[in-house]
């Protein structure tokens, strides 16, 4: 499976979307980026896609209108994301990446948090 690596051009358009407030959470990831809150990923960075984790009516709505494309690698997309249109890249569309980035983030900062994962025991 091939893993595509994010530019630095792509990491800053990311954070560049994402919300700049103390409850999101930005990590590395197999050389791509994610963005948490409470523990959830609501957005994700695969190379130059941007994938957005919406409630079902949003994620029809975007589906619907735009040409999005699959959220991770071409072998097994993540279940549950949808990538935002790769035409917003060459357009500079941040305005409508931010608006998605935004619904994502107030969907799943309603989810229960995610639960630790507990230590594993030494041997």
């Amino acid at each position: 499976m091939e893993m595509a690596k994010a530019s630095d051009e792509a990491k800053e358009r990311f954070h560049s979307v994402v919300p700049d407030i103390p409850e999101v959470v930005v990590k590395p990831m197999f050389g791509n980026l994610g963005a948490f809150v409470n523990g959830n990923m609501f957005a994700g960075l695969f190379g130059a896609t941007i994938g957005v984790k919406l409630a079902d009516a949003d994620r029809q709505e975007l589906e619907g209108a735009e040409q999005t494309v699959p959220f991770g690698p071409a072998e097994r997309p993540m279940g549950g994301y949808t990538g935002l249109p790769e035409m917003w890249n060459a357009d500079g569309d941040d305005a409508r990446a931010k608006a998605w980035v935004g619904k994502a983030f107030e969907y799943v900062a309603e989810l229960p948090p995610k639960a630790p994962k507990a230590a594993k025991p030494r041997k």
